[in-house]
């Protein structure tokens, strides 16, 4: 599966606020993509592989928590790439398996947990000692993707969404959620247009995006994005009863569905910055689907209508 070759399903969508505002919504499906190696992630994963390629390594090596859609993802491509995987997960192993884990176990990836104290601290220069000593024999073949492609390479491969959904008419804004801010860096990285870029963190009290970009755009002068902090609804994979309640509503309206930890909290950002009035008349804006819904299933059963 080449990231390269795929087309980005662009959907407007349509309501009386959009009409009395005079803008034009369209979302930019990533989540019809593929089902488990979801939205940007096959984009920021793209490059990673084919380096890993190009030096002959067989094995990829990544980290994440319980529910990480980053490592259901790397564990898919690395099995529809003829790679082993390994993932290094935060925490310890629950009682019952997360889906995700499951997922990831399903695509062949051996799973080890990390002590939470420990976890942070795991980098490209020490994370073979996170391997058990069994598998050490190996360390020639193995390859690190630090968490969420935070990488210049995971930013190289978000950059190519930039390209796709910008070849149409042109967007006055594109916007979406940040986690590690590796997408928001690709779509930064490309973008020399007026475009506005405007990024949803989903961390509460995330204050360093600034610093993210600098260290996945070292080598080029870019324009800050436009960021809004008040839609994480109390942190990372948080939610509440008016974030679901949203997702229901929205799910009804456009037949799309969004995902709690990241699409949900940027789709609810944009309605009320719509209400808001912080885009003119004339403004034609895609909001990034980046996936993700496999995370829904964490969820208690009939949470979400679909």
């Amino acid at each position: 599966m080449k990231a390269i070759e795929i087309d980005i399903n662009l959907q407007q969508i349509k309501s009386d606020l959009f009409f009395e505002k005079e803008i034009e919504v369209i979302v930019a499906r990533l989540d019809l993509i593929h089902p488990l190696i979801s939205g940007n992630k096959i984009f920021k994963l793209h490059y990673f592989i084919e380096d890993a390629k190009r030096k002959n390594k067989k094995t990829i090596v990544t980290q994440g928590g319980a529910f990480s859609n980053h490592l259901v993802a790397t564990a898919n491509y690395c099995h529809s790439n003829g790679l082993k995987s390994i993932g290094l997960v935060r925490g310890e192993l629950a009682e019952k398996a997360s889906h995700t884990i499951s997922a990831c176990e399903e695509a062949k990836m051996d799973i080890f947990f990390v002590d939470r104290g420990a976890y942070p601290e795991i980098n490209e220069q020490n994370f073979t000692a996170y391997i058990p000593n069994h598998l050490n024999d190996q360390l020639d073949q193995y390859y690190f993707i630090p968490e969420g492609g935070f990488d210049e390479l995971g930013a190289a491969g978000a950059s190519i969404i930039f390209e796709k959904i910008s070849k149409a008419t042109p967007p006055t804004h594109i916007i979406t959620a940040i986690g590690t801010a590796t997408t928001i860096a690709g779509l930064i990285k490309n973008c020399h247009t007026n475009i506005e870029i405007i990024g949803i963190p989903v961390l509460k009290g995330m204050k360093d995006i600034e610093n993210r970009l600098a260290k996945l755009l070292p080598y080029q002068a870019y324009k800050s994005p436009a960021l809004f902090y008040d839609y994480h609804f109390g942190g990372y994979a948080k939610n509440n009863h008016l974030l679901l309640d949203f997702m229901n509503e929205f799910y009804k309206e456009f037949h799309i569905p969004t995902d709690f930890v990241y699409t949900g909290k940027m789709m609810f950002g944009t309605i009320d910055l719509i209400k808001k009035n912080h885009f003119p008349p004339g403004s034609r804006i895609i909001c990034l689907h980046t996936g993700g819904l496999q995370g829904n299933l964490s969820l208690p059963n009939n949470t979400l209508v679909f």
